[in-house]
């Protein structure tokens, strides 16, 4: 299974720049996905990819062979839709057999990578079933068994989980992973689904307006994103204009307005400039009577606007003043310990953990 290698892509609809200069290199077996919100380019680069659209200027190579110019047929690519595409009057074993057919193999060779790839997608039993009598979850194994039996060299997912529901993506995902893994694949997978990303794959590129932001593992993208779009796409975080400031005992802080926040130790802030804080939900914390903030911990008051129990989470929104709002995640909290809206409450965070971004690199 080849590595892949797409330099300087860049693709036009009209005056449309759905994909600008863009250039991955991903790795031999490697899980790879593009993550954004829709419209962002993820599938048109997908597209480019499988040769379902022509790229404008760029070059793709599968290891050390030149691909974005021949047919699609002949770049050894398997592509799973987010609609399945599933000949609905045709059985299990004959959608799984219509590419091979197709490449005029063998019948009896059918036959065995058929009975292969429904033990790899766990669907033995159901070889003579019709897609209207199987499951949605069922209907993405079949679409997966027939990319899996043509053998590609590379493995494309455009959205495979979209029309499933929340608990049978997750199980899906989950298998979809280890299948992949198993079988030592390289694969682009494309979703909008920044949990569904973080849970499965080896790296991920963070796209917004066809233009690759971040490209890094999963624990990366999340605790150190490069920029506020990345921070706020990628989980939830609190995002404060603050302005550059000393206090008494000459560390930096933040001021917006009459509020203070504490920024993290770095040294190359000015006084005066204008940057971005960013706070993530679960790293603040309540702080209950008698209890004090640590040494490291930046202390702020504010009122309970709302409140969402979730079981093993509490969502709290506390307003610091009309302007700033914080999102607050409390897990595992104590019935008796709920806090209700109206109420004034103190919290903190710990400075270390915040991250501050230059004004110039928001969206």
């Amino acid at each position: 299974m080849p590595g892949i290698s797409i330099r300087g892509i860049t693709k036009r609809f009209g005056d449309l720049v759905a994909v600008h200069n863009v250039s991955l290199e991903i790795v031999k077996g490697e899980f790879f996905t593009l993550l954004g919100p829709s419209g962002c380019g993820k599938t048109t680069l997908l597209r480019c990819v499988a040769g379902f659209v022509d790229i404008g200027q760029g070059q793709i190579f599968f290891g050390d062979r030149r691909i974005d110019t021949i047919p699609t047929h002949q770049r050894g690519v398997g592509m799973v839709f987010q609609n399945y595409a599933i000949f609905p009057h045709l059985s299990v074993q004959d959608n799984i057999r219509y590419g091979l057919k197709a490449r005029k193999v063998p019948a009896d060779e059918q036959v065995k990578k058929v009975k292969k790839v429904l033990s790899l997608v766990h669907m033995e039993g159901l070889e003579k079933r019709l897609p209207n009598q199987l499951s949605g979850g069922q209907l993405q194994r079949v679409a997966i068994a027939r990319v899996l039996a043509i053998e590609p060299e590379v493995l494309l997912m455009d959205e495979p989980l979209s029309n499933l529901d929340a608990k049978l993506r997750v199980e899906m995902r989950g298998e979809i992973r280890a299948l992949q893994k198993n079988l030592g694949i390289t694969t682009i997978y494309v979703t909008h689904d920044q949990e569904e990303a973080l849970s499965i794959s080896d790296r991920i590129a963070v796209m917004n307006y066809g233009v690759i932001r971040q490209v890094a593992r999963p624990w990366e993208i999340y605790s150190q994103p490069q920029d506020t779009f990345v921070a706020g796409f990628i989980g939830a975080t609190n995002l404060i204009p603050v302005e550059v400031a000393k206090t008494g005992n000459k560390k930096f802080v933040g001021r917006c307005g009459p509020i203070s926040f504490g920024l993290p130790p770095q040294d190359d802030l000015n006084l005066g400039e204008r940057v971005k804080l960013a706070i993530r939900p679960e790293f603040i914390q309540i702080l209950f009577p008698g209890e004090t903030a640590p040494p490291t911990h930046w202390p702020l008051e504010g009122r309970v606007t709302r409140v969402e129990y979730l079981g093993h989470m509490v969502k709290y929104i506390i307003a610091i003043t009309e302007e700033i709002k914080f999102l607050v995640l409390s897990y595992n909290t104590d019935p008796s310990q709920l806090r209700h809206p109206g109420e004034t409450i103190r919290i903190h965070y710990p400075t270390e953990r915040a991250l501050v971004f230059r004004e110039e690199q928001r969206t």
